[in-house]
C-alpha cells in the first residue's frame, strides 16, 4: 500500500449520470409485463445504488425466486430497448467533466467507479460519454456483493494500492456512504441524486456537496483535514 497515492471512487447512477428516467421507465416496463402494480417514482429511485437483484427484490418483497429472476430479466431487456429512445438518455450531470479534469491535475490521485450497474452497463455509459479512460478501476455488481457491502471499495483499494484513509467515495445514496464507511474510507455525499441530504449525513457522510463544482475543493479539504 502506498502513502503517496490517493483514490476517489465515484458512484455512477445519480452521481456521475442522471439515469432516473431510464431506471423508472425500465422498472415500470418490467412490472407491467408481469401484471404487477406500478410503483411510484420515489419508491423506484429509493433502491438506486443496490445491485439489480437486491434492488428488484427490495421492491417486490418476498416472492417466488422465479418471479424475481423474471422481473430482473425484464428490467434488463427494457433498459436495453429504452436506451435507443432519445427522450430517455442518461446525461452526465452538469460540471462532471470539469471536476474530473480538475482532479486529474494531481498525478498522485487515481479515479475509479463503484456502482450497482453490471460491468457491461457501466462500460456502455462511460463509452457513451467518452470518459472510460478517466478511471483506473471499475467495480460493479458483477465483481462484488451489493452495496453497502465494502467489497467494491476494498477491491478498488487492493487494485490501486491505496490505503483506506487515502480513499474517498462520492455518492448520492446511503448505500454509497455506508459502503465507504464499512471499508474504512471517507465518504462525501451529493445532493443532486436520489437520496435526501439528511439521510446521507445520518449514514456517515462528512459533507454533502451541492454541485460538481464543489468536488475538487471538497476532496482537497478532506485530506488536508487529516
Amino acid at each position: 500500500m502506498s502513502d503517496r497515492l490517493k483514490l476517489v471512487l465515484f458512484d455512477c447512477d445519480g452521481t456521475l449520470v442522471d439515469s432516473q428516467h431510464m431506471i423508472v421507465a425500465a422498472m415500470h416496463h418490467a412490472f407491467d409485463a408481469h401484471d404487477l402494480p406500478l410503483l411510484e417514482r420515489e419508491k423506484v429511485l429509493s433502491i438506486v445504488g443496490l445491485s439489480l437483484f437486491e434492488a428488484v427484490g427490495t421492491l417486490l418483497g418476498p416472492v417466488d425466486p422465479k418471479l424475481l429472476a423474471s422481473v430482473v430479466d425484464g428490467y434488463k431487456n427494457a433498459f436495453t430497448h429504452l436506451r435507443g429512445q432519445p427522450d430517455l438518455h442518461e446525461p452526465l450531470y452538469e460540471g462532471a467533466l470539469d471536476a474530473l479534469d480538475a482532479l486529474a491535475q494531481d498525478e498522485n490521485l487515481l479515479l475509479g467507479v463503484a456502482t450497482g450497474k453490471s460491468q457491461k452497463g457501466l462500460q456502455n455509459i462511460l463509452a457513451l460519454h467518452g470518459i472510460r479512460d478517466r478511471f483506473v478501476t471499475l467495480q460493479t455488481a458483477d465483481d462484488a456483493p451489493s452495496k453497502p457491502h465494502p467489497a467494491m471499495v476494498q477491491q478498488a483499494m487492493a487494485a490501486t494500492g491505496v490505503r483506506p484513509e487515502n480513499t474517498i467515495v462520492i455518492g448520492d445514496t446511503t448505500f454509497d456512504i455506508q459502503m465507504a464507511r464499512n471499508a474504512g474510507a471517507h465518504a462525501l455525499g451529493v445532493d443532486w441524486g436520489y437520496h435526501q441530504s439528511t439521510d446521507l449525513f445520518d449514514a456517515g457522510a462528512s459533507r454533502v456537496l451541492e454541485g460538481f463544482g464543489e468536488v475538487p475543493e471538497a476532496v482537497t479539504a478532506l485530506w488536508r483535514a487529516d
